[in-house]
This record gives C-alpha cells, structure tokens and sequence, in this order.
C-alpha cells in the first residue's frame, strides 16, 4: 500500500541566512555544498565549497529549556514550537583544506561533498564531513567559556612587580619567620595581593555557552576516485562511503582500514558502462543498503550474502525507459540522489529530467514520477553544451513519507505529495517564496543561434512571480541543488548559492 496525502502543503518564508546584499559578488568560495539536519531535528550543519562546515541549533529546543525559566516563558516556548521550528548559528569550523596529490600531480579541492549526523552520546554531536578523498569525524561539544569584559592591569602589574622586586632583595641571612622561607610581611603582603586579583577576576570575567570542536577521526587514502556518498548505518558503529566504482565499509573506531564490499571496475576500463552515482544504507537494517548507477538503475544489496556484495538482491528499474533513445537517453537518467524513506519502504531517486517514487517490493516501475524538467528537454544539446546537463540536483523525504522535494534552477523548490496530482508547488529560494506552478506548455518558438547557445540560457523576458502571464523566467546559472526536510516537522532548509533559506507549512 502506498502512502497517501490528502491535501497539499501551503508553504511560508521562515529563515534566511547568508542572504547576498543587492550588487554583492557570490563568492565560489562560499557557495553550499552540502546540507543535513540530525535525527532529532535539533542541528543543522552545512558545508560549502571553503571547506567549512557552519553548524545551526534550534532556538527552543530541549537543551536550551532551563528550569529555571518561568512557567509563561515555558508555554511560549511550547507555542513557538508547535508553529515551527526556528534555528540560530551555533558554531563553525573549518572541516578541510586544499590539498595537493603529488603522486596523481592533482590538486585536491576542499570543498564540503557531504555532511551526516552520527548518533549522539554524552551530550556531544559526532558529525561526518568529506571532501573528494578524505573523510573526518568531528566531535562538537558543549561548553562554558571565561569571557573577559574589561581589564585594568595597573594596580595589579605595579603591586605584582613590587612584590618582585622586594623578594629579590631578600638576604640568605636573614631569619626567616615562615615555613615557605619568607619573612611574615612578604607573605601577608603576597595573600593580599592574591586576593586582591581573585576579586577583580571575579568582577571582570563572564561565562557564556559555546560549542568547542574536535576532529577525532581521519578516514583517508581508500579512494581512487572522487567520494561522492557517505551513510551512517543503523547500527550506530558503520558507515559506508561511495565514489565512481567502490564502496567501501568503515567502523567510525577504525580509521586506517575499511573493507570492500562493492567494485565495478572491470579489468579493462573500455568494458566500463556504468558508475555509482550515490549510496545510502537502510534506516533500519543494518544489513541492507542501496546504490544508484548513471544507466538510472537502483540497486539492492543484503550484504549478509557475500563479503563482496556485487551480486545485488534487487535491480530497480523504470521499464519505460526502453522507449525512445537519443543521444542524450543515458545522460538524462542518470540518478544523482536516492533517499530511504524514514520506515525504509521507499526510495525517491532524481534524475536530471524527474524525480522518481519507488516501493522497495516492485522492482519492475517506480510507484510515481514527477516532471521538474520536462521543460527543458527542447534545449539539451544546449544544455549539453555548456555543461549544465550534468548538474546533479538532491531530493528529500518529509518524516512521515508523504511529501517530497528537490531543487530546481532560478532557486526553485518543487515539493509534491503523493496522491495528489498536478505540478505540486513551486517556491523561491526567496522571502517571498510563493510562485506559481511550472507550465506545462511548450516553449516558445525561437531561432536558434550561435550566441544564444554559448551564452548558457534562454530567458523568456523578465517576469515577476507575480506577474499575470503564464510564461516564467528559468535562469540556468542559478541553481538549487541542495535540499533536506526536517525529521520532525514541516520545515525544509535549501541552498541558494551562499544563503540558507527555510520554509514552513
């Protein structure tokens, strides 16, 4: 039985962070690169093309009730929660660095591909983050900080330097009247001076709460090819990690070894006609993972079976996709993201034409596809061209597996519930996010030309989402890739470039 909605979402602005100033250049630097809330839904980190890794905290969650808090402040607490959740910055920290690959003779870009929560203890978070070759655990922990407001260093430096002085010229003869071997007034003098500089520490010292991170754990030199997929396994000890033809199994306590439980590269790179393009495991079991491939086929693995898991259990796959080909079939279906529902019953794949529903338990047609790019398939030798039909773009689940979302270009968000039909709803990656839904009309009729083709995109005019036409303007050179929906609630964070935006419903 497949999950069911009976009404769609109606989405409003929630957050914003990062927003660009009007005429400010985006930084290539600054751009996000990867995003993911934690099982509870309390954290939110994201990494960007820098290296960095920028950690979010929700305002009334859990850890920031303090029982001493009144009981109206509690029930407004308890308001605010129920409508949605709001984050602030927490802490941030610089995951990766450039690197350079003397062996290859190819530099290594730090740039953040993925970040994953890992199972919290102690009151600390554990988070994964990698780049294209080394992954690293961070530990990010809670603490207190001595935080210095105002200083005058006068009266202490002059009296610290007196007693200095005075001790100097202190005789071996003389007789002293203290077991410490200084005389009575020196060591009353040296107690006043000590309290009087716990008195004034005391006074000008505050405490405030900050997060302190720690890097526990490098995972590197296991990949020959770029990483482009890490997964935390249920069993709260493993984790996977893919790049173009392996996946490779870690326990998160072992960092110079991991095992080889899938290699497609054949003996002769010629024979070579397919490439893992991502890899997740199971939200239950522990024993169970899926992989995506770039012929747009999901593949199953029981990874009790064998030591090398090649031999997939289950092949899912559309069976229309035999229909009509072209030049551009094979590029068009490759899948660039899967994600398990939270129960592990489905899966949501995106390709760079649709986003695809799949039931684990029928391998021969996905449950429902969604159009975000019928669009466009005019214009893909253009977009070939210019290399924008290799943007891989991300998709989520809602918590309770019935609304779905992915990114799309000029910033947007498509999200879709199943059992309704239609566009779904489409909204900016703006403060005013409403938009109206994608036509399904078919492009206008223009002249191809040669300028046209190499300046990247094709804009229908400059129209306001508000505008009364039915035409809207797609630009290609902004696009949203990243997106993650809360565990808990209503709330779906995305990347626009440098900013976080975050709707509601």
């Amino acid at each position: 039985m497949t999950p069911s909605s009976d009404h769609p979402l109606d989405w409003k602005f929630s957050q914003v962070f990062g927003e660009r100033a009007p005429g400010d250049e985006l930084q290539e630097v600054d751009v996000i690169s990867a995003i993911g809330f934690d099982k509870s839904g309390d954290h939110l980190a994201i990494g960007d093309r820098g290296g960095r890794c920028v950690i979010f905290e929700r305002k009334d969650g859990k850890h920031n009730l303090d029982e001493h808090r009144s009981r109206l402040e509690l029930e407004q607490l308890d308001v605010t929660s129920s409508q949605h959740p709001e984050f602030q910055f927490k802490t941030e920290f610089q995951s990766h660095e450039p690197e350079f690959d003397y062996l290859k003779s190819v530099e290594i870009e730090e740039k953040i591909n993925k970040v994953k929560w890992c199972a919290t203890s102690n009151g600390s978070q554990f988070i994964l983050s990698t780049n294209d070759k080394t992954i690293k655990l961070w530990k990010v922990k809670e603490g207190k900080v001595k935080k210095v407001k105002e200083m005058n260093p006068g009266p202490l430096t002059s009296s610290d330097n007196v007693l200095l002085s005075e001790k100097s010229f202190i005789s071996r003869g003389d007789k002293p009247t203290v077991a410490n071997g200084y005389r009575q007034e020196w060591a009353e003098k040296m107690a006043n001076n000590v309290s009087q500089y716990q008195d004034i520490h005391a006074k000008v010292a505050d405490t405030e709460d900050t997060a302190q991170t720690r890097c526990r754990k490098v995972y590197a030199h296991a990949h020959d090819y770029n990483i482009h997929s890490i997964s935390n396994n249920s069993d709260g000890e493993t984790f996977l990690s893919a790049d173009d033809l392996r996946i490779n199994l870690w326990n998160l306590e072992i960092s110079d070894q991991c095992f080889n439980i899938i290699d497609m590269k054949p003996p002769n790179m010629d024979d070579l006609t397919e490439v893992i393009t991502s890899a997740e495991f199971h939200p239950i079991h522990c024993n169970l993972l899926a992989y995506s491939s770039s012929r747009g086929f999901i593949r199953l693995v029981d990874m009790r079976q064998s030591a090398l898991c090649d031999n997939s259990a289950r092949i899912l796959q559309d069976g229309d996709s035999n229909a009509l080909k072209s030049f551009f079939t094979e590029i068009i279906a490759s899948i660039s993201d899967i994600k398990f529902s939270k129960d592990g019953r489905y899966i949501l794949s995106r390709d760079y034409m649709n986003l695809k529903l799949w039931d684990v338990h029928m391998d021969s047609s996905p449950v429902a596809i969604y159009r975000i790019h019928e669009h466009l398939r005019p214009k893909l030798s253009e977009l070939y061209t210019n290399d924008r039909i290799f943007d891989k773009f991300g998709c989520c689940f809602s918590g309770d597996g019935l609304h779905y979302a992915t990114g799309s270009y000029s910033n947007l968000v498509r999200i879709f519930s199943h059992g309704i039909g239609g566009e779904g709803t489409t909204i900016e990656a703006s403060k005013t996010p409403n938009r109206k839904p994608l036509p399904r009309a078919a492009p206008r009729v223009r002249r191809s030309s040669l300028s046209n083709l190499a300046r990247g995109f094709y804009r229908h005019g400059h129209e306001n989402s508000s505008s009364a036409g039915n035409d809207i303007s797609y630009d290609l050179s902004s696009k949203l890739l990243q997106v993650a929906w809360h565990p808990e609630a209503n709330l779906i964070a995305s990347a626009a470039g440098n900013s976080l935006f975050m709707y509601y419903a």
